[in-house]
């Protein structure tokens, strides 16, 4: 698409470093702006690091609405891809639907060093009830979910318009990603927002519950809502995942 429709602080983001590689992911509705920070300072530590653009986001709600969580997947499974040609080993970090899709990589490529996984969804039963009343209707657009962030005057790049048709993507792939949670067995770091009003907290517990990693630890961040990597948990984050990541 023209790069011109893509807002600023949407793009996709790569710093090179060395052989091992991180994939990090943006959420639903949201942009790499999110997760920019966490990725920059993960290269900072001399990691490879790759931040793709999800399709339909980023620019405007009816470019999402053209787009399927099967776009989403091949996005992810691109950029793990070109990971692999540079890296020995591969991790994928993701936040909100971004940890979704990472469990989806991890449930299709057991060979991953890892995943960080940041208030991840795999069942939203506001929305999906949400979803049923609005599916059949004319309306093509509801109110946004963005910028659920504790820390004052800290705005999430993210639509403030949500395509019912993407709700329906959405839920679709939190389906596909749950039915396959026992066949994850790589080393996997969770963080959960006590307060999250986006993904429920249960969300986290039942992950670490269901996949069968034999290291794997959950966190839980007193101090920050849904999008944690722009909150005030961030730089805690920030360490636990280094440290995580120089552990493996």
């Amino acid at each position: 698409m023209d790069s011109s429709q893509i807002q600023k602080g949407a793009e996709s983001f790569y710093f090179p470093g060395n052989k091992t590689g991180v994939l990090v992911l943006h959420g639903f509705t949201g942009t790499t702006q999110s997760v920019y920070e966490y990725g920059k300072a993960i290269a900072e530590e001399g990691y490879t690091v790759l931040g793709p653009r999800l399709t339909g986001h980023g620019t405007f709600p009816e470019q999402m609405e053209m787009a399927s969580y099967l776009d989403w997947i091949k996005d992810v499974e691109a950029g793990l891809e070109k990971l692999k040609e540079m890296c020995d080993k591969v991790y994928v970090a993701g936040l909100s639907m971004g940890g979704t899709l990472t469990l989806y990589l991890s449930e299709r490529y057991p060979n991953l060093a890892g995943i960080i996984l940041i208030n991840a969804a795999v069942e939203l039963p506001k929305m999906n009830e949400y979803y049923e009343t609005k599916k059949d209707k004319a309306e093509r657009f509801v109110p946004g979910i963005g910028s659920d962030i504790k820390k004052p005057n800290t705005i999430e790049l993210a639509y403030d318009q949500t395509p019912v048709k993407s709700m329906g993507d959405i839920l679709e792939l939190m389906e596909l990603v749950k039915i396959k949670l026992t066949e994850i067995k790589v080393p996997a770091l969770l963080f959960s927002s006590i307060d999250d009003h986006v993904v429920p907290p249960e969300n986290s517990e039942y992950i670490i519950d269901k996949i069968r990693s034999e290291q794997k630890e959950l966190i839980h961040l007193e101090n920050s809502y849904h999008v944690a990597t722009l909150d005030n948990d961030k730089p805690f984050i920030i360490s636990k995942t280094i440290d995580f990541l120089k552990s493996n």
